[in-house]
Parts: structure tokens; sequence; C-alpha cells
């Protein structure tokens, strides 16, 4: 805008000195013509009075003192040639014929002879300003050529150029504003364009693939931001489209590896049962002296083989069926406060600097996360480790919740880092490590993320974000 500005202002500028200049021109032309007219009717009124015969060389005598009437009246400097172009009379009296004026050039009488009305205008610079000085034929009553009037002229373009300062000041005057003007518009512009860009760029930035993403709600804005902000709000439509189908997918092949897990961990109680079924129908003796003892024995590794297919049908019950969720309005940090009372270690310390933080919740379902986490952590930490610590802690951040839990234990091996959700793995030396798919999966529900921070040998730091719901 500033530029186009610039480029206007240039171009009116020079489009007005060009039309000064025109106009001067036009201007002294015509002055000259008019002028030129006058004195050459005043000429013929005094060769129709005077008594001389008209001939050439009577000329000087016709004008010896007219032509100097004819000076001042008309205010020009007045010459009169003869038809080869020497000077006969000159309106300069002081001075001798031949030190005045040189006789016109060849090209000029031929230039006035060959023209349709016997007349030519000279036109010289010298020191950068134009002369005109016209040549016309003097006649007789009977249109007889007798001699050359020459009238030197000498414009004066003071008053134009005067008026072009003037002109070209005013238009700087103007132009100056102007530029003020688109300079303070374009601010305001940019301010306006600025703020509704810097909402966007915002929005984009805390755009994430794992979580809620929030659209963008622009009463006010430009056909462009709209189509941007159009476009934006489609891309987040896609996103949680997409989120969602590769969730599903995850859902899909999580279940399949489960039941991969699930299979094997069946498979491993059923054949020592077997052998147990098969070894005592070999050996069974009523009449044995230790069959009851033998009985007993056959009993128990049944019964221990029993418990552990039980264990994995219930882990895998825990993980497949999640309970209805049965919101309520609650204070996480008490909720929170209240389930580290059912772990006796001392070194557990609970850290919150707001005294209750209100949402809507399962309270079972917030009690099932810290406790997985809080025990997760005891059992990081190695048993002969003297200085022992877990910490957890609840804040508010924005529209979140955050349940942090620390411990001081070994940490997580590299390894290990993108497998640690995994419905399957664990690192532990029991359990089918279906723990932190759980919680991940009731977190998820309730349209929250967790994530955490390792360091080998300084301990593990999980972080659980909640929407905080409102009624």
């Amino acid at each position: 805008m500033i530029f186009l500005t610039l480029i206007s202002s240039i171009l009116m500028a020079s489009l007005s000195v060009y039309q000064f200049k025109t106009a001067a021109k036009e201007y002294h032309e015509e002055r000259l013509e008019r002028r030129e007219t006058a004195v050459k009717e005043h000429i013929n009124y005094i060769l129709n009075t005077t008594t001389y015969p008209l001939t050439t060389e009577n000329l000087p005598l016709i004008f010896k003192d007219e032509i100097y009437k004819l000076a001042d009246i008309h205010s020009l400097a007045i010459n009169i040639y003869s038809l080869d172009g020497k000077l006969l009379k000159s309106s300069k009296a002081s001075f001798t014929v031949d030190t005045i004026l040189p006789p016109i050039p060849n090209y000029i009488l031929k230039l006035v002879q060959s023209s349709m009305d016997k007349r030519y205008v000279d036109v010289q610079s010298i020191e950068g300003k134009k002369f005109r000085s016209s040549y016309t034929q003097i006649k007789d009553t009977k249109f007889k050529p007798l001699g050359i009037l020459n009238l030197p002229y000498i414009p004066d373009d003071g008053f134009y150029e005067r008026e072009l300062r003037n002109f070209l000041i005013s238009l700087g005057q103007v132009y100056s504003i102007m530029l003020i003007i688109a300079f303070v518009l374009a601010y305001f512009l940019s301010s306006y364009i600025t703020k509704f860009l810097k909402s966007i760029t915002d929005k984009i930035t805390e755009t994430r693939f794992n979580q809620k993403n929030e659209k963008i709600e622009l009463e006010e804005s430009s056909k462009e931001i709209a189509l941007l902000v159009h476009a934006y709000n489609s891309m987040v439509e896609e996103l949680e489209e997409s989120a969602s189908k590769l969730a599903q997918s995850e859902r899909e092949q999580a279940w399949r590896e489960m039941a991969k897990q699930v299979a094997h961990e069946i498979k491993n109680p059923l054949t020592p049962m077997r052998l147990t079924v098969q070894s005592f129908q070999r050996k069974f003796d009523p009449n044995d002296p230790e069959v009851k003892q033998k009985m007993s024995d056959y009993s128990n590794t049944l019964i221990q083989q029993i418990d552990t297919m039980s264990s994995v049908a219930s882990a895998f019950s825990n993980f497949a069926s999640m309970p209805a969720q049965q919101n309520e309005t609650l204070n996480v940090v008490d909720v929170v406060q209240l389930t580290l009372d059912i772990f006796n270690e001392d070194y557990i310390e609970f850290q919150s600097d707001e005294k209750e933080i209100i949402t809507i919740m399962d309270r079972t379902q917030l009690i099932r996360i810290v406790t997985n986490l809080v025990k997760n952590a005891i059992q990081a930490i190695p048993e002969h480790q003297t200085k022992k610590s877990v910490i957890v802690s609840v804040k508010k951040e924005g529209e979140q919740v955050l349940i942090s839990v620390q411990d001081n234990g070994t940490g997580i091996e590299t390894d290990n880092l993108n497998r640690i959700f995994e419905p399957k793995f664990t690192t532990k030396n029991s359990g089918m490590g279906l723990g932190l798919g759980i919680i991940k999966n009731i977190i998820e529900n309730y349209n929250g993320t967790i994530t955490f921070e390792t360091a080998s040998g300084k301990g593990t730091i999980f972080s659980v974000y909640l929407p905080i719901i409102k009624m």
C-alpha cells in the first residue's frame, strides 16, 4: 500500500511537470503569434499610409522613426531584413547596423520562402533557456514581398516555474499526509490481522495428535482469515477422526496380542495338570500305605495350577471389562490423599498446593489409577536401597488436573521405553503386565493422557493429565 502510494506520487509529479512545460510552450507560441500578427497589422497600416514608394530599398526610410514607435507600443525588439537576409532596420538604434545582428542564415530564408504562410519560428537554447525568433515576409498592398520581419522573443517562464514549484510543494504536502495516514492504517490493519493470526498460530502450536483439540471460533475476521480458520477446524475434525481410527486399530491389535498372551498363560498350567493326572492314573494303588499323602500332593499340584489359571482369568477380566463409569463430584486432592492411606510404607509423601480441585469422575477408577502407579513406584525401588522415596503430587494446570508419582528407584531401561504401556509387557518376575495398560485405558476414556520421564539409577516420574469436567 505504501509502495503504491509512493509510485503514484512520483507518477503524478512527473505528469504535472510535463503538463506545466507543455502548457508553457503552447502559451509562448500563441503569445508570439499574437504579437507578430499585431505588429504585421501595424506595419501594413504604415505601408498603406506612407508617401514613399513601396520598395525594399525604401524600407529603412519608411520605418526610420516608425520602428521605434512599433517597438515601444508592442514591447518587442523589431528587425527588418531584406529578402536576401541583410539587416535594413532595427529598433536598437544606438548601434550600427553591421554590429548589431548578423544576416539571416540561408536555411531560414529557404524555410520562410518554402512555407505556406511564408513564416518560420526558429528556436534555440542558450544556457539552458529556449529563445524564439519569428521570421515572416513583409508584403506591399499587392502582396509583393518587400522584406522580412524578425521578432526576437525571450520567453519569461518565471510565472510557470513559480506555479510549478507551488504545485509540487502542495503535492508533496498532500502525499506526505497520505503516507502518514497509510502508515497508521497499515499499522492498525497489520495489528488487526496479526491478532487473528496469533490466535490461529497458538492453536496450531497446541494441536496434538494424542489429545482433544479445540476448534477456533472467531466472531469477526476477514474472508481470508475465515477461510484459514475453516481449514484449521476441518483439519482438527480429520485429526480427531484419524486419532479415533488409530486408537481403534491399536485396541484391536492389543486385543489380538492379549488373546495370544492369555492363551499362552493358560497353556502353561495345563501341561503340569495333564502330567499330574496321567501320573496319578499310572501310579494309583489303593493298597499303597502312602496313598493319602500322594493324593494330597496330587491335589495341591492341581490346586496351584488352577489358582494360576484363575489369576490369569481375573487379570484378563479386569482389563477387558472396564466397569461402567459412576461419575460423581469429588475433590481430587482428598481422594488421592485417602488412597495413599492403604500403603504402609513410611517413605510415601503427598504434596499439593491446592486444598481442593473439584471435578466429576468415577472415584473407583481414580483410586485404581493412583494405586497402580504408587504400587509400581514402590516395586521400582530395590529392597536393599537405603534411602527410598515416593512423592505423589496433585496440582491444577489450566483446565486439567495433574497427578504425578515420582520414585527414586532404578528407572526404566532404554530398551523398554517404547513398550512400557503394552498390555503384555512387564519387567517383574510375576504378573501379566496389565496394570499400566489398564490405567492407560481408563485415562484415555476420560480424554486424558499419561506420560513419564525416567533416568537410569535416579528414578521415574509418571504424570497423569485429566480434564476437569464441570457440570
